[in-house]
């Protein structure tokens, strides 16, 4: 019986190079923003909500005629929940999701004026919001530096070496540790863009990535 092979030890990215990923994020995507369509912070935070398990193209496809009637969490209240089942109902888990968005009308309402919070824990505390859900929406209606780490971006930084982890915290608290600092406001919509298109999870476009001769991944393909 052969003995088992070592244990192959995970890529690890110099700051360096990471420096130098972000430099050429900020030079081929200078705009980059999250592909969610949304028109204020509150439809922001019921299409990230709504994202979950989901992909960004249909959870557009569900909203462009929800959010022509859904604008606050009156308007959701208004709607009420069998209609926008009816409106959601081509994405994943939507029964939950529909329970959870009248819920969370209601507790902005009751709780916030009405108004989308601007701080982490209060954000956590509606239903249906999770770490990342509130990471997007504090970056993108409210311009924190945060890194909201998805299926894309968990892959990523284990992959590259950029920000190795078990567990999406663990990515983000070594991303937010190495990201430089001009780049945190923009940095998950670079990898998630970078992921979504480019280090895909089968087979990466390793001939095609703009940052394959910093990355420490060992098995790239052309």
């Amino acid at each position: 019986m052969s003995a088992p092979s070592p244990k192959m030890p995970p890529p690890k990215m110099s700051q360096t190079d990471i420096d130098a990923v972000f430099a050429r994020f900020a030079e081929a995507m200078p705009r980059a923003a999250t592909e969610l369509h949304f028109t204020n912070p509150y439809t922001l935070l019921v299409a990230v909500a709504l994202s979950a398990q989901a992909t960004d193209v249909g959870v557009n496809k569900a909203t462009k005629n929800l959010f022509e009637l859904v604008k606050t969490p009156d308007d959701m209240l208004a709607l009420g929940h069998d209609a926008l089942v009816g409106h959601i109902k081509t994405i994943g888990l939507y029964r939950t999701k529909a329970k959870n968005l009248i819920a969370m009308a209601e507790m902005l309402i009751r709780d916030h004026n009405g108004k989308v919070p601007s701080t982490r824990e209060a954000l956590e505390a509606l239903p249906g919001v999770g770490r990342k859900t509130a990471n997007v929406v504090l970056n993108e209606a409210f311009g924190h530096p945060t890194i909201a780490v998805d299926t894309h971006i968990f892959r990523l930084g284990n992959r590259t070496g950029m920000a190795t982890g078990k567990t999406p915290l663990e990515v983000e608290q070594k991303l937010l540790k190495v990201v430089p600092a001009h780049a945190k406001k923009s940095a998950h919509h670079w990898l998630i863009l970078h992921g979504r298109y480019c280090c895909v999870a089968r087979k990466p476009r390793c001939g095609a990535c703009l940052i394959a001769d910093l990355c420490g991944y060992g098995a790239k393909s052309v």
